[in-house]
């Protein structure tokens, strides 16, 4: 499950021009220049005056190609805006890097993309531009339309309000618009502007519209009577409830925009577990199973030849029903049973006859930090990113065998303002963009890594003239604080560090044991700044919440009950540091990894995340204090203490606060086997 990114005001103008102008563009795997075989070319059907590119109905989803209809849509999601900015700021990424992102899709062979809003003009001149020299494999576009006004989920708030309801309105006409190169939008904060004047039209494989819907905001609309009447391209059914009316009006005003200009497209609405049609009396969390949104209670009429689909964002570790739901065990998938097999396969059967079925969004993240344990390890996060790609191919292949027509990868790239649950209360919300936490699993969904730049100016190093060290670096990026540890004689048989973060009497907030000779390595926090007490009211939150200092941990799973069980709390270790090499190029790369030891050089490594040093903003030096919710404290910087057998060295270290950093963008670890899913099953 992806919390939603509302569009916010950018935190510096500047930083979003200058975020911008670090854009660079990533080196693909050692394939051939974008996919070969049969042609891809448009091929569009005219029925009744219309242009259809692609029809769903009872029979499945067909593009129609020069080669013939496709049936299967293996895509690939991407969203609005880079690293160091806000979704809002929508408009600040150059032509030129739509541009490079379209090439490196082709080389992966991703036959289409997914948008969720309005992008800048330079996006629909570059996709235009990469199919016009690409005529036999264009890359097609799913265009999605995001509510730009999200204030039915506020208390007392309805689809209906005029603010919710005009807004979309105007947002599902300035889309048809733009797709079809007729459209000069002035700037809006949070939204994209400019002179739209290329037709992509051709290669407009469907719409998706709306977000993934509030449960509580459903609830409130369904309990809301308004007038209904059915369209002339969509209608609701007669058991559909106030939100499917809603929902049915707005997919008729987007037909009835498309058909004036001639044109037809699937179109489809945004859905997701939280509101599923399906019944999960095992779901622990009520709001997970509290209403509806039926997509079989929104269906096109005989106006409308392109039909419709079921569009859900569907992962393989939340809801919980997933562990518990008895029926869904039954289905199986290489060999073993699978949950997430047995969902796909529910939803594909509710629609069955009447829709296909597409997964718009799936995935898990190459994270360190996770939010929640899923059935067969597919947890959401901690994978390294060849663990990420090889169950992200695994999935892709397991949609289109359980029947699905599409199958779209989240994400493109890595998206630095993502919030996840359970380290939300852990950081600064206005300035979460400007560095890569890689405790917060939702930044690290991408095929694409954007790894950070050392932070100029942000180094220490200290080289004693006598005693166990001979030379000790710090240094630092927006996501890691690096430590280099060289002694005299040998690598030392346990190196203790401690970081002191916070004023106050206590010499250390945070502490590090290096075990070389067991290969162990482990953080520890001082009890009063264990996160763990922001992320749930429950007391104690852990067995050993009196202890004095506690293994740093991340909770990943309230205490919840289950058929009148109570099923205990869930934690992963992060303080059990990984060994191993973080460096892309090694073929031994652990993207989790974060000590090691070369034994040559008499040299302990680590890196580690500013947030398991207590860091809510690195970049204003802010970190978390005591109490809850925890006070926020503005530092100076780190006072690190070393120990190796009894010899001591005090290394301060403090760096520059920051708007603005660099990074380089590269494809992850692994993405080869992503590759081939994408060839199979899209030839």
């Amino acid at each position: 499950m992806r919390p939603r990114g509302a569009a916010r005001p950018a935190v510096l103008a500047a930083a979003a021009a200058l975020a911008a102008s670090a854009l660079v563009g990533c080196a693909g795997p050692d394939e051939p220049d974008g996919p070969s075989g049969p042609s891809w070319a448009p091929r569009a059907e005219q029925v009744d005056g219309l242009e259809v590119v692609a029809t769903a109905d009872a029979d499945g989803f067909r593009l129609h190609t020069a080669s013939g209809d496709k049936t299967f849509l293996p895509g690939v999601n991407l969203g609005s805006t880079v690293p160091l900015q806000q979704p809002g700021e929508v408009g600040t990424i150059p032509a030129e890097q739509y541009a490079a992102w379209l090439r490196e899709m082709a080389d992966l062979g991703i036959r289409v993309v997914r948008v969720y809003t309005l992008l800048p003009p330079g996006f629909y001149e570059e996709l235009a531009a990469h199919n016009e020299a690409h005529p036999e494999d264009p890359i097609y576009l799913v265009q999605g339309a995001y509510l730009p006004d999200e204030s039915y989920v506020d208390e007392g708030g309805t689809l209906h309000d005029p603010a919710v309801d005009d807004a979309f309105s105007e947002e599902l006409a300035d889309l048809s618009a733009a797709v079809h190169g007729d459209l000069d939008r002035p700037e809006t904060p949070g939204r994209a502007s400019g002179r739209y004047t290329v037709d992509v039209s051709a290669w407009l494989a469907s719409w998706i519209i709306g977000v993934e819907w509030d449960p509580e905001g459903v609830a409130r609309t369904d309990a809301v009577e308004v007038a209904y009447r059915s369209g002339e391209y969509f209608a609701a059914t007669g058991d559909a409830t106030p939100t499917e009316q809603w929902i049915a009006t707005h997919m008729d005003e987007l037909a009835a925009h498309e058909a004036d200009r001639g044109s037809a497209a699937p179109i489809a609405m945004v859905n997701w577990p939280t509101t599923d049609p399906l019944v999960h009396p095992e779901e622990p969390l009520p709001q997970e199973d509290l209403v509806s949104v039926d997509p079989m209670h929104v269906l096109p009429t005989d106006a409308w030849p392109a039909g419709t689909f079921a569009s859900f964002h569907a992962y393989p570790y939340y809801p919980d029903f997933q562990r518990y739901e008895p029926g869904l065990q039954d289905e199986e998938w290489d060999g073993r049973e699978d949950p997430y097999a047995g969902y796909v396969a529910a939803l594909r059967d509710h629609v069955a006859g009447t829709m296909p079925l597409l997964v718009t969004e799936f995935g898990v993240p190459s994270s360190l930090g996770s939010a929640h344990a899923g059935p067969l390890g597919r947890d959401q996060g901690g994978h390294t990113e060849q663990q990420a790609m090889a169950v992200n191919a695994d999935l892709m292949r397991l949609l289109e065998a359980k029947g699905a027509a599409g199958a779209f990868v989240f994400s493109w790239e890595d998206e630095w303002f993502k919030r996840t649950w359970n380290t939300l209360e852990h950081q600064d919300e206005e300035r979460r963009q400007l560095w890569h936490d890689p405790l917060t699993n939702e930044q690290w969904f991408g095929l694409v890594a954007t790894d950070p730049d050392p932070l100029p100016d942000a180094a220490a190093e200290a080289i004693p003239e006598s005693g166990a060290f001979e030379y000790v670096h710090v240094w630092a990026d927006a996501s890691w604080v690096h430590l280099e540890v060289t002694t005299r004689e040998a690598v030392p048989e346990v190196l203790r560090i401690e970081a002191d973060v916070l004023p106050g009497p206590e010499r250390a907030d945070y502490r590090i044991e290096v075990d070389p000779g067991a290969g162990e390595a482990r953080l520890d926090v001082r009890r009063d700044l264990d996160p763990i007490r922001l992320d749930t009211p429950e007391r104690p939150y852990h067995p050993d919440q009196d202890d004095p200092w506690h293994l740093y941990r991340l909770i990943t799973n309230r205490s919840h009950d289950v058929g009148g069980e109570q099923r205990p709390a869930e934690f992963l270790d992060v303080g059990q540091l990984v060994e191993g090499t973080w460096d892309p190029e090694s073929e031994e790369f652990d993207s989790t990894a974060t000590w090691q030891v070369d034994e040559e050089r008499r040299t302990v490594r680590l890196r580690i995340p500013w947030s398991m040093l207590g860091f809510s903003d690195p970049s204003s030096r802010q970190a978390l204090g005591e109490g809850v919710p925890a006070e926020r404290v503005e530092v100076e910087g780190i006072d690190l203490s070393f120990d190796a057998g009894g010899s001591t060295l005090d290394v301060p270290f403090t760096w520059p606060t920051w708007n603005y950093t660099t990074y380089v963008a590269r494809m992850k670890a692994g993405v080869d086997v992503v590759e081939r899913a994408y060839r199979d099953l899209a030839p």
